[in-house]
């Protein structure tokens, strides 16, 4: 075990490097190619060298950290997370399931990730640049379209793509290369080194995921739902609250830049011109002067759309200076414009010429938050106000682009959580719980073969499982009471084969009591045996009655055949000795050893409180002279009525009594004695008992042979 931990600490140590020298020599080619100005990347070679190398989670690991590290010199990279992401699980995918096995596959595999990355990378630029990032793309884009619109956008793909061809042929190149130069033995330690276990093979693996996923509220499925979901619910939740955060922060912003720019703006209007400027225009002296600060002001501060002053009245207000915003031409000198809703309550401190919080609207001059700055003169009088409108259209577009680089940004963060989640889910919880319940599982089904019991359990300490937490406590526990159930079980059977032998030995003595008093019957009892054993395992090769012919059902028939004819025991030596033919009374009285056979054994059941295999030896007691044809005794049952052990019997009983010399009558023939054998199918004998007798004859030989040479 210690060795064990050794080798995976060792192995951990490997990925770890591994890592960190995928991440180096990502950024390391990202550095120099951006630093030459090549219209390359390069920054992936690491993570397909990682992903194929130690597997899926390293290899995100990796792409993530380079791009993290990449940005430090390349503000873009970070926004690409997300595809340097899909190479490393697709690079993982690809060696998973040994794709690159076949040459032919590592064309389609640089062919997909170089045009996922070529045609996201290319969307990514147009939405957070406009445009593509490198100058000589964007020339050779404009100079093949001649001019803008959809054909640069698609010449700008095509020469993306094309680009990232080339790159990422070159990556896969470098990484195959260093792949090359590492031994097997690490190669395997560190793909290994993810287990918690003795590692699975691909077909294991399969199985565990087809056993969990019948199961539709399985662990598997669940842990599943749940990381995709706690994955998810936390990218999103971040993501609101970072663009909620920064555009409250932008908003915050104009507000404080549309009152410093009123602020100032009043600063530089001469209260005493006011009155003038409104009624002479641009030909009052310092007019035009105000309105070029107001311009300086204006385009000196971000976000500020609109500058002005106004005379407020109480039928609207009176622009004395507006200044042009796009668009949107300027209001004339002295022109009259009705209050906007959002300002009706705010008119009664602007009728005293009091000073306003910032208001926000929404009107038909967009969405803006407006400061309105009293311009007072040397008495204190309010003879204007400036105001300026901060345009949050301006802002929202900012927490547009700035959305969509935190998604960006975080979609790739997500896809690590999510990977992390998954492997750590299916390497210390669900492939560790898969393989105890299935060596469970097999270990329940073995118990009936104490060597098949014994091997689930080597099976079951084989996995080796060390998650170091619960799973590995219960895996020990399952260990401990299983090995403890087999010794139980190897003792039971201990015990359980002393009472059968002891059982059996007390049949044979019964049997051969019986046999004793029988002067005419010769080994009757162990020949009788082995036919029913050869005609029982003949009728299952041919399926016949295959229900019934279970393996215990033929032990059964076998232990119980030396009980057949155990009523003898209840009959007279006159009759059962008699050495000539018996008489009618006499007959009667020797077909009764079959009821006294069935209430003997009937006695033996109830004594020991369980009908066991002494079932089958009261069915061959009681009705081996029971004929097909209904005619036997003692119930005259017929067909299948009769017990399927009596069939049996009644061809082994008398095929050996026709072969057996009696002190009535000679030995006959193999022949004549297979000739009324033969005769009896349909009548006496069940004819599949006949046929399959019949089938087996080679072996049927041998057994009368070594009686009869004996």
């Amino acid at each position: 075990m210690r060795i064990n931990k050794l080798r995976i600490e060792k192995n951990s140590i490997y990925r770890f490097v591994a890592i960190i020298g995928g991440i180096t020599v990502n950024v390391l080619m990202a550095y120099l190619t951006d630093l030459s100005g090549i219209p390359l990347y390069l920054d992936c070679a690491g993570s397909i060298f990682v992903a194929a190398l130690a597997g899926m989670l390293p290899g995100l690991i990796t792409a993530v950290l380079t791009n993290v590290f990449s940005s430090l010199f390349n503000n873009f990279s970070i926004y690409y997370t997300v595809i340097g992401v899909i190479i490393a699980i697709g690079t993982s995918h690809f060696i998973k399931h040994e794709f690159h096995k076949k040459k032919a596959n590592f064309i389609w595999y640089i062919l997909s990730i170089a045009g996922v990355a070529g045609v996201l990378g290319t969307i990514f630029q147009w939405l957070l640049l406009g445009g593509p990032q490198f100058r000589d793309v964007a020339n050779a884009a404009s100079t093949l379209s001649e001019g803008e619109g959809f054909s640069y956008f698609l010449f700008s793909l095509i020469i993306n793509t094309g680009l990232n061809l080339v790159d990422k042929a070159a990556s896969v190149a470098l990484a195959m290369l260093a792949l090359w130069f590492i031994p097997e033995e690490i190669k395997i330690g560190i793909a290994n080194s993810k287990w918690r276990q003795k590692p699975l093979s691909k077909t294991e693996c399969k199985d565990i995921r087809v056993r969990m996923e019948k199961d539709e509220s399985s662990l598997r499925i669940r842990l599943t739902y749940m990381l995709l979901l706690t994955a998810f619910s936390l990218t999103i939740g971040l993501s609101i609250i970072n663009i909620s955060q920064y555009f409250s922060d932008k908003k915050e912003e104009y507000k404080e830049n549309a009152m410093n720019a009123s602020a100032f703006a009043a600063s530089v209007v001469d209260p005493e011109k006011v009155d003038s400027f409104l009624t002479g225009g641009e030909n009052t002296p310092g007019y035009y002067d105000t309105k070029e600060e107001f311009s300086r002001i204006r385009d000196s501060i971000p976000g500020v759309k609109y500058l002005y002053l106004i005379k407020i009245r109480q039928d609207g207000c009176v622009f004395i200076i507006d200044l042009d915003a796009g668009d949107d031409p300027a209001y004339e000198n002295g022109e009259l414009v009705e209050f906007e809703e959002a300002f009706v309550p705010y008119l009664p401190q602007l009728f005293a010429g009091e000073a306003i919080n910032p208001i926000e609207s929404n009107d038909r001059f967009g969405w803006v938050i407006s400061s309105y700055t009293p311009v007072r003169n040397s008495d204190g009088v309010t003879v204007g106000y400036v105001g300026a409108d901060a345009s949050l259209s301006y802002a929202s577009e900012y927490v547009g682009k700035y959305a969509l680089k935190t998604i960006l940004v975080f979609s790739g963060f997500f896809s690590l959580i999510l990977g992390y989640g998954l492997w750590v889910s299916e390497y210390h919880m669900i492939y560790p719980i898969g393989s105890m319940a299935k060596a469970i599982s097999d270990f329940t089904i073995g118990e009936s073969d104490q060597k098949a019991l014994d091997e689930k359990v080597r099976k079951l300490r084989s996995l080796d499982i060390q998650t170091n937490n619960e799973i590995e406590k219960l895996y020990n526990s399952l260990c401990k009471m299983a090995s403890e159930t087999t010794e139980q079980m190897r003792s039971v059977r201990y015990l359980a084969e002393s009472s059968d032998r002891m059982q059996n030995g007390l049949i044979i003595t019964m049997a051969d009591l019986v046999e004793n008093r029988d002067s005419d019957t010769g080994a009757h009892i162990a020949k009788t045996a082995e036919y029913v054993k050869i005609i029982s395992e003949s009728l299952k090769k041919k399926g016949y009655y295959s229900e019934k012919l279970t393996p215990k059902f033929m032990s059964d028939i076998v232990k119980s055949a030396p009980l057949h004819d155990v009523g003898k025991i209840s009959i007279s030596d006159n009759v059962l000795n008699k050495p000539g033919k018996l008489t009618d009374e006499e007959y009667e009285i020797m077909k009764t050893h079959t009821i006294y056979g069935k209430e003997i054994i009937e006695k033996v059941i109830n004594t020991v409180n369980g009908e066991n295999y002494l079932k089958e030896a009261r069915n061959m007691a009681a009705y081996h002279h029971e004929r097909w044809d209904g005619k036997g005794y003692p119930e005259k049952l017929h067909g299948q009525v009769i017990p399927l052990a009596a069939r049996i019997m009644a061809v082994a009983d008398v095929f050996d009594a026709l072969t057996s010399p009696r002190i009535y009558k000679p030995a006959f023939s193999i022949e004549k004695a297979l000739e009324i054998i033969n005769d009896g199918s349909g009548k006496m004998f069940d004819p599949k008992v006949v046929e399959a007798f019949m089938d087996a004859l080679p072996e049927i030989k041998v057994v009368l042979k070594k009686y009869q040479e004996s």
